[in-house]
C-alpha cells in the first residue's frame, strides 16, 4: 500500500496520544471524585451488565477516527488494471479437422466454450475481436467492448463460410491487420495488408490469442511470415495447439457432384469411399509462433485444459500493473464504525430506574 500524503499519517500518533491522555485523566477523575454508595440495589442497577461492554463503543469510536486519519493520507493499493485502448484478437481454426472428437464433444465445440470462458473473465473495458479461419480468414466480430456481440459470433461460428484447408500464416496476418486498423482509425476491413504493418500504436496494447489444431495446408503466407508480421507490429501471439495425436475424422475423397472431368482415367478401386483421416495437431509450428512474437504456447489435449488456459488468459491479457485509490473504503469503514459505536452506546449505556 502506498500513501499519496504519508505525512498525514502522523495524525494516528496524535490520536494514540489523545486516547492515552483521556484514559489517564479518566482514571484520575475516578480516584478524585469517588463516592460511597449506601444503596447497593441502585448501584447494581446502574452499573449492572458485563463490564467489558463499557469499553466496546469507545474502542469502536477510536477505530473510526483511525480509519479517518488513514483516509486523509489518500491510500493506494497495487493491482492489475485494464490498459487504455487494450485489445485482444481471438483467432479460432474452423477447418474440417476441428470436428474430430478426441477433445469432447468436438474440438470446435470445446474451442467455442473456451472462448466463452475467456469473455467471462475479460475486463469489461477490454476490446475483443474475433477472427475465424480455415483456408482463408474472416472477421467474425470487429474489436469491441460489447462482449455479447463477440459471444453471438462464437455461437454462430458454423455460419461463416470458408474454404477448406488451414491457412495459419494468412490468419495471423489478418489478425495483425485487424488490430492495426482498429487502433489507428477504427475502420475495419477483412483483407490483410500485403506488407508488414508498422509497429506504432499496437505495441503493448494488442495481443492475439490463436487456436489451431493442424498444420498449414493452404494460404499465401507461411506461418513464420505471419509471425514476423506480428513481431514487427509489436503484438505477442499466445498460441494453443488443440487435440491429440490420435485425433481422426471421417472423410471421403472423390470428384464431387460433377463427376470426373472429360477424358480422365478411371479412378482406382475404393476411390470416393469414406475413410478415416488422421488429424494430429502441430505443436511445433504454434510454439515457434509464440516464441517469435514474445507470447506463450499451450498444448491442450482436453477440454478442461483448454478452458483453464482461456480463463487464465482472460484474467491477464489487456491488463498491466497499476494502482487504485482506496480512500473511499476507509471513509466507508469510518462511517460504519461511527454508526456502530453510536448504536452500541445507546443500547448498553446504564440507566437509572
Amino acid at each position: 500500500m502506498r500513501f499519496e500524503r504519508p505525512l498525514l499519517l502522523f495524525a494516528l500518533v496524535i490520536l494514540a496520544a489523545a486516547v492515552a491522555l483521556a484514559w489517564w485523566l479518566l482514571r484520575r477523575r475516578r480516584m478524585r471524585y469517588a463516592v460511597r454508595f449506601t444503596n447497593l440495589e441502585v448501584l447494581a442497577t446502574v452499573v449492572g451488565g458485563t463490564a467489558w461492554r463499557r469499553f466496546v463503543p469507545p474502542a469502536i469510536f477510536v477505530a473510526a477516527l483511525a480509519a479517518l486519519c488513514v483516509s486523509f493520507a489518500r491510500p493506494h493499493v497495487e493491482r492489475t488494471v485494464t490498459k487504455e485502448r487494450a485489445m485482444v484478437i481471438l483467432v479460432v481454426d474452423t477447418s474440417r479437422s476441428m470436428q474430430a472428437e478426441d477433445v469432447k464433444p468436438t474440438r470446435l465445440a470445446a474451442a467455442q466454450e473456451a472462448v466463452r470462458r475467456f469473455l467471462d473473465r475479460a475486463p469489461k473495458r477490454l476490446r475483443v475481436g474475433f477472427v475465424v479461419f480455415a483456408g482463408e480468414a474472416q472477421v467474425a466480430a470487429p474489436p469491441t467492448t460489447d462482449h455479447a456481440l463477440v459471444r453471438q459470433a462464437v455461437d454462430e461460428i458454423g455460419q461463416f463460410q470458408v474454404f477448406g484447408g488451414t491457412a495459419i500464416g494468412d490468419a495471423l496476418a489478418a489478425a495483425v491487420d485487424l488490430a492495426q486498423q482498429s487502433l489507428s482509425d477504427g475502420r475495419v476491413t477483412i483483407a490483410y495488408r500485403t506488407a508488414p504493418p508498422p509497429a506504432d500504436d499496437t505495441a503493448g496494447l494488442a495481443s492475439i490469442l490463436f487456436l489451431s489444431d493442424g498444420s498449414q495446408t493452404r494460404g499465401t503466407l507461411a506461418p513464420s511470415e505471419g509471425a514476423d508480421r506480428a513481431k514487427a507490429a509489436g503484438i505477442p501471439v499466445y498460441t494453443v495447439a488443440l487435440g491429440t495425436p490420435e485425433g481422426v475424422i471421417q472423410g471421403r475423397f472423390g470428384f464431387g457432384p460433377g463427376g470426373p472431368p472429360p477424358g480422365a482415367p478411371p479412378p482406382p478401386p475404393g476411390f470416393g469411399e469414406e475413410e478415416t483421416i488422421p488429424v494430429p495437431p502441430d505443436p511445433v509450428t504454434l510454439r515457434d509462433i509464440a516464441e517469435t512474437t514474445g507470447g506463450q504456447f499451450t498444448e491442450a489435449r482436453t477440454a478442461g485444459v483448454l478452458e483453464k488456459t482461456y480463463e487464465k488468459l482472460g484474467s491477464s491479457l489487456g491488463r498491466e500493473p497499476g494502482e487504485s485509490e482506496v480512500t473511499f473504503l476507509f471513509l466507508a469503514a469510518a462511517g460504519g464504525l461511527l454508526l456502530a459505536a453510536g448504536v452500541l452506546s445507546a443500547l448498553w449505556s446504564p440507566r437509572f430506574p
